[in-house]
């Protein structure tokens, strides 16, 4: 059991403010570790002794703002509704902890429970995504303080595999083939894993679902493109099963996306929008505690037609420190290459005999390659594959670039290499040429790895 430290919701009567027939009280509660997080109660007017529902949001730094608007809709149907900013400190893209966010989670439920406006007997958690991993390690960790658990696009695998068959999804939906696919699906993500950019990749949801004994209503979209939604489904249901739990009601929602929101492009937009009748059966659900526990059902899963796939370990030559050692020794050859020709026009000295002209398109072409490439894959991790850029003939128009550039940057070191051969320059022109062609033999590889010389 955890201990958590006192609550503190704000007193001052000026907090609160009538939306209508909802009234928006500013409140505070501080988690375990001390970190306060400033949240916000909506309620209906005058409400006493009604069921509480705390709001965890998805992956990223979430803010009341984006939770509000569901918030309202529960508190509509008669759910007092706890939001709150999400922490900053100990969360970031690089670093979380999902057992501190669980903490937070608890905060948030013992605050409920201190509410007049809520029945300290019937305070749930609901998560989204991320925030359904957050709920049910919290559901699991102290039974007592939560009485309830809805969750919405709850992913049963981990992270990473999750992540990498969201890729397949949104790269397959903008018309996408060839390298770009396991490049993303595969190498990117299990390099960014072990490099620590990726954390909490291998977390495993399943031991917490085991650990819930408590109603659970778990809800997937039809057109959930992020969640994996038909293995998550079934992993989630036997999870439940396994312990004991026929109190679980599994739902699916037509015609919504990933977190429930309505779709304009079959489930791989961003809209905000909630569908009309948004909390209508959650709350129909939480009421209908009061007078009995459901029993266990469950909706037809979502559609899934592609299966995800298991992450390989990394092979001995994939460790991101000897990735990190390659790119650096074509860099310097290519990089080198450009900066000590700069200097020499800078200083206005003539070229130096014997140096082929090629050379200077291999230093061009392998700088824009191995400087581009992390970019773009770093863009496309960031945005989810969700912005690929112009897509022609199956690649987007930014990795045909990228291809080009390295096939060129290839042909550039050869030629270069077979004229220096023939030619013998001297000096520091050798020199150069030396580095550029170690830059050139060690960038074949990287380039094949990367993807960017296969079809």
């Amino acid at each position: 059991m955890i201990a958590l430290l006192l609550l503190l919701p704000t007193a001052a009567p000026a907090a609160a403010r009538p939306n209508g027939q909802l009234a928006h009280t500013a409140v505070e509660f501080t988690s375990v570790d001390g970190v306060t997080l400033h949240g916000e109660l909506i309620a209906p007017q005058g409400a006493n002794g009604a069921p509480g529902l705390a709001m965890v949001g998805g992956a990223g730094p979430v803010t009341m703002d984006e939770l509000r608007p569901a918030a309202e809709a529960f508190a509509a149907h008669g759910i007092p509704t706890l939001i709150w900013d999400k922490r900053t400190a100990g969360y970031s893209t690089l670093r979380r902890d999902y057992d501190r966010l669980a903490d937070d989670a608890l905060a948030a439920a013992q605050l409920l429970r201190s509410r007049p406006e809520i029945d300290p007997n019937r305070v749930g958690l609901w998560g989204l995504s991320e925030g359904a991993w957050v709920a049910t390690l919290a559901a699991g960790r102290t039974p007592s303080d939560v009485s309830f658990v809805l969750t919405a696009g709850a992913v049963g695998l981990t992270p990473a595999r999750q992540q990498a068959w969201a890729y397949g999804e949104f790269l397959r939906h903008a018309g996408i083939t060839g390298s770009l696919v396991p490049t993303m699906q595969s190498t990117l993500i299990r390099q960014l894993a072990a490099a620590g950019l990726f954390p909490e990749a291998d977390y495993d949801p399943v031991p917490a679902w085991e650990r819930i004994h408590q109603p659970v209503l778990a809800e997937w979209g039809t057109l959930d493109r992020e969640a994996v939604p038909a293995e998550s489904e079934r992993i989630v249901r036997e999870a439940l099963d396994r312990a004991g739990n026929r109190h679980y009601t599994i739902r699916t929602v037509p015609d919504v996306r990933h977190n429930l929101r309505r779709s304009f492009a079959d489930g791989f937009d961003r809209s905000p929008q909630l569908p009309d009748d948004y909390a209508d059966f959650e709350s129909r659900w939480i009421n209908g505690l009061a007078s009995g526990l459901p029993a266990a059902s469950a909706d037809t899963a979502p559609a899934q037609e592609y299966a995800s796939r298991p992450l390989a370990p990394l092979h001995w030559y994939e460790p991101p420190w000897l990735q990190a050692a390659l790119t650096g020794v074509c860099l310097i050859g290519f990089v080198g290459h450009l900066a000590t020709g700069t200097v020499r026009r800078l200083r206005r000295r003539p070229a130096p005999a014997g140096l082929p002209r090629p050379a200077r398109w291999a230093a061009l072409t392998g700088t824009l390659t191995v400087v581009g490439t992390p970019l773009y894959l770093l863009f496309m991790a960031i945005t989810a594959a969700s912005l690929p850029g112009p897509v022609l003939l199956g690649r987007p128009a930014v990795w045909w670039l990228l291809q080009l550039a390295a096939v060129a940057t290839v042909v550039a070191v050869a030629l270069t290499a077979f004229t220096a051969l023939r030619n013998r320059p001297a000096g520091g022109a050798r020199v150069r040429l030396g580095l550029l062609t170690l830059s050139g033999a060690a960038f074949v590889p990287w380039a094949l790895y990367w993807g960017l010389l296969r079809p």
